[in-house]
C-alpha cells in the first residue's frame, strides 16, 4: 500500500499578472485575491505590502529599505491514485524567493507558508459539521484527520517532495480566537515575542496529525502573534532571511483576511485573546470577502466527498489503517 499514491507538483508564479488554474481552492489566500474587477490592484497592492514589511524586519545592510523584493511560486500537488489512475488536486502551498537587488542574487526562501488542502474543507466543512448537527455537545469524529494528516506526511517524505525542496516545510497561520495567550520571556532577533496558549485547540491537534507542531511568536512592529507550524527546529533550520520572507508574506495575508487581529491599532499585551468582532482597527486597500470565503469551503468540501471520499473510500481507509513513515 506504500506505492498506492504517488504525487506530480506543479508551480506558476504568483505576480500581479496571476490567474488562478481550474484545480485552485477558490478559498484560497491568493486565489482570493486575483478575482474581480480590482484583481491586479489588489495583487500589485498585496506585492508591495510583503516587500515593505520584509525591509522593515531585514534593516541590516539596509538604509534605504528598499534593498529586497519577494518573489512567491504557487506549489500545487496533484495526488495520483495508482489502482485506479485517478487524480486529485491535494495541496496547494506557497514558496518564497528572496532577491538581493544589492548583490543580484535570488535564493530559496521557505516553503510552506500558505496551506490549502480540498481533504481538509471536507473533514472541517462537512464532516465535522455532520458529525456534530444536531447534538448537544460538541465533539470530534473518531480518526479526525488521520487521512490528511497521512497524505501530508506522505508527500513531505516522498522522493517527489525532496527532489523539489531542501528543507521541511513551514506553514503560517492566525492564532484562534478561541484562545488566551500569554508571553513567555522568550524573545527572537526575527521571529520576535514568544507567546503560549492556554490550552491545545483543535487545529493543533489537526496539524499534529501532518506530523507538525507550534510555536507562536509576535515579530517586531506587529500587533498580533502568528502561529508557525513546523516539524524541525522552527529556530534553527532556517536562516533569518527564510523566517522574514515567511513573516512578510503570511503577516500580509493575515492583514487583508483578518485585520481585526493582525491590523489592530493596539498590539498583543501580556495576556492576549484575539477577537474577530475588535473594532479598533484599520483596512487595507485591498478587497475581500470573508463571509463568502466561508461559503466556498463549505462547497468545495462538499466537492471533496463526491469526487474523492466516496470513489475512493476502500483504497484511503485501508491504506491510511496501514501507513506508517
Amino acid at each position: 500500500m506504500s506505492k498506492a499514491f504517488t504525487f506530480t507538483i506543479k508551480s506558476s508564479r504568483f505576480d500581479e499578472n496571476y490567474n488562478p488554474s481550474e484545480n485552485t481552492r477558490i478559498t484560497t489566500n491568493f486565489a482570493n485575491l486575483a478575482r474581480g474587477s480590482n484583481r491586479q490592484e489588489n495583487l500589485r497592492n498585496t506585492l508591495a505590502m510583503i516587500n515593505n514589511r520584509f525591509n522593515t524586519l531585514a534593516h541590516w545592510d539596509n538604509p534605504k529599505s528598499d534593498r529586497y523584493a519577494v518573489e512567491l511560486e504557487i506549489i500545487s500537488v496533484e495526488m495520483n491514485i495508482v489502482e485506479n489512475g485517478d487524480v486529485f488536486p491535494a495541496i496547494e502551498i506557497l514558496k518564497t524567493y528572496i532577491i538581493d537587488k544589492k548583490t543580484q542574487e535570488r535564493t530559496e526562501g521557505i516553503v510552506g507558508n500558505n496551506f490549502s488542502s480540498y481533504v481538509r474543507d471536507y473533514d472541517f466543512s462537512v464532516l465535522l459539521l455532520d458529525h456534530n448537527k444536531d447534538q448537544t455537545t460538541f465533539s470530534i469524529p473518531e480518526n479526525f484527520g488521520e487521512l490528511h494528516g497521512n497524505i501530508f506526511k506522505h508527500f513531505v517524505n516522498s522522493n517527489e517532495y525532496n527532489d523539489n525542496f531542501r528543507k521541511q516545510p513551514v506553514i503560517c497561520l492566525s492564532v484562534s480566537s478561541k484562545d488566551i495567550y500569554h508571553r513567555t520571556g522568550n524573545e527572537h532577533p526575527v521571529l520576535g515575542i514568544e507567546y503560549q496558549p492556554n490550552g491545545s485547540s483543535l487545529t493543533e491537534m489537526y496539524f499534529n496529525k501532518m506530523g507538525l507542531k507550534v510555536r507562536y511568536f509576535m515579530p517586531k512592529n506587529s500587533v498580533a502573534p502568528l502561529a508557525f507550524y513546523f516539524s524541525g527546529d522552527l529556530l534553527g533550520d532556517y536562516t533569518n532571511h527564510e523566517l522574514i520572507s515567511t513573516i512578510s508574506t503570511m503577516e500580509t495575508f493575515q492583514k487583508i483576511y483578518r485585520p481585526e487581529i493582525y491590523n489592530a491599532n493596539s498590539a498583543a499585551g501580556q495576556y492576549y485573546q484575539p477577537d474577530l468582532n475588535h473594532q479598533d482597527h484599520s483596512l487595507t486597500k485591498i478587497v475581500y470577502d470573508r463571509e463568502e470565503r466561508s461559503q466556498l469551503a463549505i462547497e468545495q468540501g462538499k466537492f471533496t466527498e463526491e469526487h474523492f471520499i466516496k470513489p475512493n473510500k476502500a483504497i484511503l481507509e485501508q491504506w491510511s489503517a496501514n501507513y506508517a513513515i
